[in-house]
C-alpha cells in the first residue's frame, strides 16, 4: 500500500447509513460503516479490515477521514464501534467531533 492518499477512502452516503470503503489493487475491500442520527450526529458501528490490509494503516484512514468529514460538516461522532473507540482515545485532537 505505501503512502496512499486518504483520497483512496471512499465514502457511500445513505439515507440513515453510510460506509467508508478502502479497495486494494487485489479486490480486498476495508470498510467503515456508519448510521445517522438527526442531521448532525454520526455512530460508527463497524470497522472491517481485511487481513491483506493488516498492519498498513488502513483502518486509521477510514476512522480519520470520517473525522475530517464531521468536522467540515459540522457533525458530531458516536465511535460505538470498539476500533474507532479506541482511536478516538489515542487521538486527543479529535475531541472537538467526539459526542460527549
Amino acid at each position: 500500500m505505501g503512502d496512499r492518499p486518504m483520497s483512496d477512502v471512499e465514502r457511500e452516503d445513505g439515507s440513515s447509513k453510510g460506509r467508508y470503503v478502502f479497495r486494494g489493487a487485489d479486490g480486498a475491500v476495508a470498510e467503515m460503516t456508519y448510521s445517522k442520527v438527526g442531521a448532525s450526529q454520526i455512530i460508527i458501528d463497524h470497522t472491517e479490515v481485511p487481513d491483506a490490509f493488516r498492519g498498513q494503516g488502513v483502518g486509521l484512514k477510514l476512522v480519520e477521514q470520517a473525522v475530517a468529514d464531521a468536522r467540515a460538516e459540522g457533525k458530531t461522532i458516536i465511535p460505538l464501534c470498539p476500533f474507532a473507540a479506541a482511536q478516538f482515545r489515542k487521538h486527543a485532537e479529535w475531541g472537538d467531533v467526539l459526542k460527549r
